[in-house]
């Protein structure tokens, strides 16, 4: 019975994801299809992606972005919507912007000599704009979730990981479950 039972896990731990995956495809297509009023799953999603790339082309060409940045600085004057639209936009370019920043994994002792180490990402490295010269930031995710936490440390507490940054997001992310690969050397 427990072996019966045991399988039956393995099995639920190789099943529940890939269903979890599906559905939540399955719902956006249909939800994009829905929306847009197509009667053909997916074709909805797939107009979704060529709109995005195109608009990205636009926004590369040099003509529409003085009219993009024309936007963006009347965005900027609104209270409201200038902490939303930029706040997005902040976290999007620093996940796949040319400006990336969560591109430089560290491993933080937030309490000396307690052997206590948190995994985050350097995202400042100075803070001499505001008299901290000496500190930097680090963002921490949280595991199972979209939030984390900011903080700002001395820079002789932090070390730089010999991991990618993917790598390690998803370990932290995962709650430590997913695995980190092993870094293999360059070849010559």
């Amino acid at each position: 019975m427990t072996r019966l039972l045991n399988y039956f896990f393995r099995g639920l731990i190789v099943v529940a994801p890939l269903a979890v995956t599906i559905y939540i495809c399955f719902a956006i297509f249909t939800s994009i299809d829905n929306w847009l009023g197509f009667r053909v799953p997916g074709v909805g999603f797939l107009l979704t992606i060529v709109a995005i790339t195109l608009i990205g082309f636009f926004a590369s060409n040099l003509i529409t972005r003085g009219l993009l940045a024309a936007v963006e600085s009347t965005l900027q004057r609104l209270p409201f919507v200038r902490l939303l639209y930029g706040s997005t936009r902040d976290l999007l370019n620093a996940f796949v912007g040319e400006k990336r920043r969560f591109d430089k994994p560290v491993i933080v002792t937030p309490v000396p000599q307690s052997g206590i180490r948190v995994l985050g990402f350097l995202t400042q490295e100075s803070l001499s704009v505001i008299g901290m010269a000496d500190y930097v930031t680090v963002y921490i995710p949280q595991s199972y979730g979209f939030a984390g936490q900011l903080i700002v440390v001395p820079a002789t507490q932090i070390a730089p990981l010999a991991a990618e940054s993917a790598d390690v997001m998803a370990f932290i992310i995962s709650g430590g479950v997913t695995q980190i690969p092993e870094r293999r050397a360059a070849l010559p």
